[in-house]
C-alpha cells in the first residue's frame, strides 16, 4: 500500500508540474509582446495610411503568418527613449478588453450615418475602454488623443480606442498627474494649455466633446450652419439643452429616446467643464450613461461653478 500510495503521488506531481509547464508556455505566448527586426517590417512601409502621433502609420503583413497589422515608424530615438517606449509597449500589449483596439487588429472604416440606438452602444463601448484604462488596468494609462480619428468601428459597429502614441503611464503609488504632450486643440482640455501636467481629467473632457458629436452627428466646430451660435458645437448643445429644444439635436431622425438624449447631453457637458474639479471621474459617466445613476443639471461648461453633490 505504501509504494502504491508513493508512484500515484509521484504520478499526480509529474502531472501537475507538465500542466504548470503548459499553462506558464501558453500564458508567455500570450502576454509576451514579440519583438521585430526592421528588416522583418521594412516591407511594412509601402502602403501609408496616414500620419499619427510622432510619425507616419502604415498597412502591412506580419512576417510568418501573414496577419494585417498596422506599422507606426517612428523617428531615431535616444537609448533612454527606446527603453520608456519599450515599457509602454509592454503594459499597453497586456491590455485585453473588448472596448479597446489590440495591436494586430485591422482597421475598419464604416460608412454612412449610424441611428440613435446605434450612435448610444458607441458611445457606451468608448466610455467603458477609458473607464478601463484608467481604473482597470495595472497602471492607469491616460490616452491623452482621444478623438473620432481614433476610435474605429468594427463591422459590429463595436467602437475600440487606438493610437496610444501620446500614452502616459501613472502607476498606482505615483501622483495623478504626469507632464503632458498636446493633442488635437479641439479635443484637448483647457489646462493642456496652461499646465506641464495631466490627469485622467483631460480624457474626460476630450469623451466629453466625442459624446455630443455622436448625439449631433456633426464635428465640435463647423462654419457652415444656420447662425453663429450654432457654430461651437458645446454652445449650440447648452442652449438648445437650457432651452428645452434638445429635439434639435436630432432632427428628422427616427426611433430616437429623448429621455436618453438628454442624459447623454447632460452627462457631456459635465465632461467638458473648464474647470478639471468638476468633470465626473469615467467610472460616474458610465453608470450616467447607462442610467442607474442620477445626472445633475449641469452648469455652462465655460462658466467656474462650486462643485455639486
Amino acid at each position: 500500500m505504501a509504494l502504491c500510495s508513493f508512484l500515484l503521488y509521484r504520478h499526480i506531481v509529474k502531472s501537475y508540474e507538465k500542466l504548470s509547464e503548459n499553462t506558464s508556455r501558453v500564458l508567455t505566448e500570450q502576454f509576451t509582446l514579440r519583438s521585430f527586426t526592421f528588416n522583418e517590417l521594412a516591407h511594412g512601409f509601402d502602403d501609408e495610411l496616414g500620419r499619427g502621433s510622432f510619425g507616419a502609420v502604415y498597412k502591412g503583413i506580419l512576417p510568418g503568418d501573414g496577419k494585417s497589422i498596422v506599422v507606426k515608424r517612428l523617428p531615431k530615438v535616444n537609448e533612454g527613449e527606446t527603453d520608456r517606449i519599450r515599457t509602454e509597449m509592454i503594459v499597453i500589449g497586456r491590455t485585453n478588453h473588448r472596448n479597446l483596439v489590440r495591436l494586430l487588429d485591422f482597421l475598419f472604416n464604416m460608412n454612412g450615418r449610424p441611428v440613435w440606438k446605434e450612435r448610444a452602444r458607441i458611445a457606451l463601448d468608448v466610455a467603458k475602454g477609458i473607464l478601463y484604462l484608467h481604473e482597470e488596468c495595472e497602471a492607469c494609462i491616460i490616452h491623452c488623443n482621444l478623438k473620432p480619428h481614433n476610435i474605429l468601428l468594427y463591422d459590429s459597429l463595436t467602437a475600440k480606442i487606438s493610437d496610444f502614441g501620446l500614452a502616459k503611464l501613472l502607476r498606482p503609488n505615483h501622483a495623478r498627474s504626469t507632464t503632458g504632450t498636446n493633442g488635437t486643440e479641439w479635443y484637448s482640455a483647457p489646462e493642456r494649455q496652461s499646465s506641464a501636467s495631466v490627469s485622467e481629467k483631460v480624457d474626460i473632457y476630450s469623451f466629453g466633446v466625442i459624446l455630443l458629436e455622436i448625439i449631433c452627428c456633426r464635428s465640435n466646430i463647423e462654419v457652415q450652419v444656420c447662425s453663429a451660435d450654432e457654430i461651437l458645437l458645446s454652445t449650440w448643445v447648452y442652449n438648445c439643452f437650457v432651452g428645452g429644444e434638445l429635439n434639435k439635436l436630432v432632427e428628422g431622425e427616427e426611433e430616437v429616446d429623448m429621455r436618453m438624449v438628454e442624459r447623454f447631453v447632460k452627462v457631456g457637458l459635465w465632461c467638458i467643464q473648464d474647470d478639471p474639479t468638476l468633470r465626473p471621474l469615467m467610472k460616474s459617466v458610465t453608470l450616467m450613461l447607462e442610467g442607474t445613476m442620477n445626472v445633475p443639471i449641469p452648469p455652462s461648461p465655460s462658466l467656474p461653478m462650486l462643485l455639486l453633490s
